[in-house]
């Protein structure tokens, strides 16, 4: 499943996450730019497809630009964006 039109959520706030959502065909693609990135994108990456993959979402491009977000603020952004895209 894929969203049907761009969407976002989330601020550049300190401790948030800024995500926006685009349709693709390609798979999951995530572009991540944080402060934090050499010590948590990895995991910032896997929280973000992780709840892709439980909302069934199998094809989308995200970027996402984090402010020190929780793992509960990534989660509820990435949805957020999601529930917005249809």
């Amino acid at each position: 499943m894929t969203i049907n039109k761009p969407s976002k959520c989330g601020t550049l706030e300190s401790n948030d996450i800024f995500i926006l959502l685009t349709p693709s065909d390609k798979g999951i693609e995530i572009e991540l730019e944080s402060a934090v990135q050499k010590q948590f994108g990895d995991h910032i990456k896997k929280v973000i497809e992780e709840k892709l993959k439980e909302l069934n979402i199998s094809s989308i491009k995200v970027q996402a630009q984090d402010k020190g977000a929780l793992d509960y603020t990534i989660r509820a952004r990435v949805e957020g964006a999601v529930k917005r895209g249809f």
